[in-house]
């Protein structure tokens, strides 16, 4: 398997070095957590590590703790900022799969019984929603 070099002009690698704003609802030294501009759903959430590779076949092993550490946070307050019936973990590696941004992200979406996921059309969600749905995840957090 050829794996191929980390483009750090990436939207991911760009919004970590705060190129890019961004609602950010976590950070501590290893992961950053935002809103997805184009959400799936209500809620949906990204979680990144800092340090820098394509995705799960080329990420240090080391990262992996940490990240999912943080996805169990995010899943947890997102379920309970918007009283999800129950969350959706996604991550995708390479374009065969869906991946679209080459730095590893999961994708955290609270779910609710007869509604499903919305296509990823390209449509951004408004800044007001973004900002207003990350305030509830951070206030999740606080209260967890």
């Amino acid at each position: 398997m050829t794996i191929q070099a980390y483009d750090d002009s990436n939207v991911f690698a760009k919004i970590l070095r705060g190129e890019i704003p961004s609602q950010r609802v976590y950070e501590d030294e290893h992961v950053v957590a935002f809103m997805d501009v184009m959400p799936q759903g209500t809620g949906h959430t990204l979680v990144v590590p800092k340090a820098p590779s394509r995705n799960l076949l080329d990420a240090d092993p080391a990262i992996f703790g940490p990240l999912y550490t943080v996805v169990q946070k995010i899943a947890r307050a997102t379920k309970k900022a918007f009283a999800a019936d129950g969350v959706t973990v996604m991550q995708f590696n390479e374009p065969a799969s869906g991946q679209t941004v080459f730095h590893l992200h999961v994708h955290v979406l609270p779910r609710f019984e007869g509604i499903p996921l919305k296509p990823h059309s390209g449509a951004m969600e408004k800044p007001e929603v973004l900002a207003a749905n990350a305030e509830k995840i951070r206030v999740a957090l606080k209260d967890a």
